[in-house]
């Protein structure tokens, strides 16, 4: 699939892109099988899976690695997060575009609108068009900001990413549908789905574009290993 089949699938009314979120290469292969048509890394399984934590503790090097293990073990597209670019946008662009992935996740966590709009557009620069840029804006998942004011917040930060070269904008922890509805259209929106959230179908009708999981997938995989080690400790290895 080329990077333009790719950005094609952001463009389906009624039929968002759904992308599991895998954190190494068996979770990609299985994910594969299951019958995805694209693959997103998930940085936070990624980092749990490796013993450290999300939010800069896996570092630039290990996230690389991760993420060309993860597209060489598969044959679908795959979008990586970097969480906010490691501190190297650049560099971490070249490694990702280095490694095969047609995607990326940038998040702007606690930066400033004109802090993150300028990481959008040094990877804009790097990448050129050979990548689709996934900007994430997290005033809704951190609660930044005054409640009366988040969702103007919001829509400005979209329109500092969009206009800086993003060719999307992931806003996760929103759930209510009329939050949803007034988020912009004009680029893919990505929303996380979860317990709370309207369905998939419910997204495309609200015009989602795209639809992932974040660590949902990973935190499942660890709780059934977490239950069969209690299980076969306790002499009821019923796995």
């Amino acid at each position: 699939m080329t990077l333009q089949d790719f950005r094609a699938l952001h463009h389906r009314p009624g039929q968002p892109l759904v992308l599991p979120n895998a954190w190494d290469a068996a979770s990609a292969r299985i994910i594969e099988k299951a019958g995805a048509a694209a693959i997103a890394t998930t940085s936070y399984g990624v980092a749990i899976s490796l013993g450290t934590t999300d939010d800069g503790g896996l570092g630039q090097q290990a996230a690389l690695e991760v993420i060309a293990q993860v597209v060489a073990a598969v044959k679908i597209p795959v979008t990586a997060d970097v969480e906010a670019g490691y501190g190297d946008v650049e560099g971490t662009i070249r490694g990702v575009l280095a490694a095969g992935a047609q995607g990326v996740n940038i998040e702007d966590g606690t930066a400033t609108r004109e802090e993150h709009a300028a990481r959008i557009r040094a990877a804009r620069g790097v990448a050129g068009t050979d990548l689709f840029i996934n900007a994430r804006i997290d005033t809704y998942l951190r609660e930044i900001g005054d409640p009366a004011t988040r969702l103007a917040e919001t829509l400005d930060r979209a329109a500092a990413y969009v206009e800086a070269g993003a060719d999307g904008i992931f806003v996760p922890g929103v759930t209510d549908e009329e939050t949803i509805a007034a988020l912009p259209k004009d680029v893919p929106l990505n929303v996380m789905i979860g317990t709370g959230s309207p369905s998939v179908q419910e997204l495309a009708d609200l015009g989602v574009a795209r639809v992932s999981v974040g660590p949902a997938i990973t935190l499942a995989a660890f709780a059934a290993i977490e239950k069969a080690a209690r299980d076969i400790l306790a002499g009821h290895p019923h796995v």
